[in-house]
């Protein structure tokens, strides 16, 4: 029979140690700093009010970012509502002439743009410094494109959700996340995995 130690008891001091953390996710996928604000606020109080329901089977991190998680879901979902379809398309031509700067007329990677080996990446993922330069890449995405990525990504929202939530099609949603993979991709290259610091991040 599987027993698990007793859990930590949830207390103000363990949630705030979590605030700077917290707050960072909500930013970073919302690009509100006050609505992500109110969203980390609210999130502190359930797990207050609901602290008995920690059981302690996984950390009390995971157990408060899933909280906050399914708020942050909620808040893209309500937003949505808002957002016009062809704010996605405007985005992405920006992104695609973006890119297409990256090769030649024929169709060939222009030699100071030709990707270069990273290395092992899972390094990188141990690297705090590496996120920070992540998160810079990630606020230079349009917003709207920023947000479809993070849904498949960070959330783990299946295309399906995503479509559903934003109102979009399967082919626009597959559509951004590829111009999203690639722009980042272009930002990690350069202000990371060359070796290079992030100057302008």
């Amino acid at each position: 029979m599987n027993t698990f130690p007793p859990a930590p008891r949830v207390t103000p001091e363990l949630l705030e140690a979590l605030r700077r953390d917290m707050l960072r996710f909500a930013t970073l996928q919302l690009r509100d700093p006050h609505l992500a604000e109110d969203l980390v606020q609210d999130t502190l109080l359930t797990a207050l009010n609901k602290a008995e329901q920690f059981a302690g089977r996984s950390s009390l991190k995971t157990w408060v970012f899933t909280i906050l998680r399914n708020n942050v879901v909620d808040a893209i979902k309500l937003r949505a509502r808002t957002v016009n379809a062809s704010s996605y398309a405007a985005e992405g031509e920006h992104l695609d002439a973006a890119f297409d700067t990256l090769f030649k007329d024929n169709a060939h990677w222009s030699p100071a743009s030709r990707p270069t080996t990273w290395g092992n990446p899972e390094d990188s993922l141990h690297d705090q410094q590496f996120w920070a330069v992540f998160e810079a890449c990630m606020e230079h995405l349009p917003a709207n494109t920023a947000r479809v990525f993070m849904m498949r990504e960070v959330l783990e929202l299946s295309s399906q959700e995503i479509c559903d939530n934003l109102s979009i099609s399967m082919s626009n949603c597959h559509v951004i996340l590829h111009r999203a993979r690639n722009a980042l991709r272009t930002c990690l290259q350069g202000s990371w995995f060359s070796g290079e610091a992030c100057a302008t991040c």
